[in-house]
């Protein structure tokens, strides 16, 4: 009677010890691990509030602007006013005789117009409101840089994955291959393939933006590879893949299954980090006239309107044409370069400097 008392005694204590122990402590899920780490930083934070904003600002802003003004990427600024030139012109009526047409009124474009009620920065030289063009050069920026990152990873993944699970003659001619395009200098040879799309009058000024963005891409996907092929060897001589390799399984289902996913942590940091280079391409070529033709707008060619080759005026005395622009290229990438180094820290805390 006695020991079923210190038995059911026992069982009392250890049951309350285990609720202790589940109030005391949680047991946190990986995703929800990374999401602490990376909250924790107030780099990160504000990283993610610069991206946040950007993208409100391009992608939400001109749908607020067209609804509320009514004004478009590439619409036109005119008023009318009263000149004291007057135009005259002679034409002959139905009747055959030959009046005299006299005109004092002159729709007249409202070139380098300064800050307004009606234009917030104003208009550049083109008669262009530079805040609808602001936000419309964000959106072609964030666009093309997303559309090269997953092309590059996308390629890199490929590429990596089969050279670092295979290895051999497969990882010498990937490797080689990666070697002679990373050898490569990155800016001249975009300028060089830019130029080069730019003076064949058969592609359509629309489309050259696809030729830069696969320009782009051509030059950067070589990092994605180095990174996963050095994972995919370090992986592949784990313990859970010698188990795969019992069940007969085929090389790209081991590959894309069972390896890739283990890589997702390096890849999504990467691709971060990667989103601000991208940007500062497109700006570069952009600003020389290679990069997103006009009268689409791009934050590079904004900032070229201060091009001193062109004279000194805007750059002297119209700082609302140029810099706007340039605050949200370094905005747009600190961003990005915050993010990804807090993704990194999250990820890997032994990392963290």
């Amino acid at each position: 009677m006695q020991s079923d008392n210190n038995v059911k005694k026992y069982t009392d204590m250890t049951s309350e010890a285990e609720m202790s122990f589940e109030q005391n402590f949680r047991v946190i899920s990986p995703s929800r691990m990374v999401a602490k780490r990376f909250f924790k930083s107030k780099l990160s934070i504000a990283g993610l509030l610069m991206i946040i904003f950007v993208f409100l600002f391009s992608f939400i802003g001109p749908i607020i602007v067209n609804k509320t003004w009514g004004y478009q990427e590439t619409q036109v600024f005119k008023i009318e006013r009263v000149s004291d030139m007057v135009t005259t012109a002679d034409f002959e009526a139905a009747d055959g005789r030959i009046y005299t047409y006299y005109d004092k009124s002159q729709t007249v474009i409202v070139f380098k117009a300064p800050p307004s009620s009606e234009h917030w920065l104003g208009t550049d030289t083109s008669g262009f409101d530079i805040l609808t063009r602001l936000m419309y050069g964000g959106r072609i920026s964030l666009t093309i840089s997303f559309i090269v990152i997953i092309l590059e990873t996308i390629i890199g993944i490929v590429l990596g994955g089969m050279a670092g699970y295979f290895g051999k003659w497969v990882d010498q001619v990937i490797m080689r291959i990666v070697d002679t395009f990373a050898c490569l200098p990155t800016l001249p040879i975009l300028l060089v393939l830019s130029a080069a799309i730019s003076s064949i009058e058969s592609i359509p000024a629309e489309h050259r933006i696809y030729y830069l963005m696969g320009s782009i891409t051509l030059m950067g996907w070589t990092g994605v590879a180095r990174m996963i092929r050095g994972q995919i060897l370090m992986l592949r001589e784990q313990e859970y893949m010698m188990a795969a390799e019992t069940t007969g399984i085929g090389p790209f289902h081991k590959i894309f299954r069972h390896l890739i996913p283990n890589t997702m942590p390096q890849l999504i940091v990467s691709a971060t980090l990667g989103l601000g280079g991208v940007i500062l391409y497109e700006s570069t070529l952009s600003y020389l006239g290679l990069g997103v033709p006009f009268p689409k707008a791009a934050w590079g060619s904004m900032i070229a309107l201060a091009d001193p080759s062109r004279g000194q005026e805007i750059l002297a005395n119209y700082p609302n044409m140029w810099v706007p622009a340039g605050i949200l290229i370094v905005i747009t990438v600190l961003g990005f370069s915050f993010i990804g180094d807090g993704l990194r820290d999250a990820f890997d805390p032994r990392m963290k400097r």
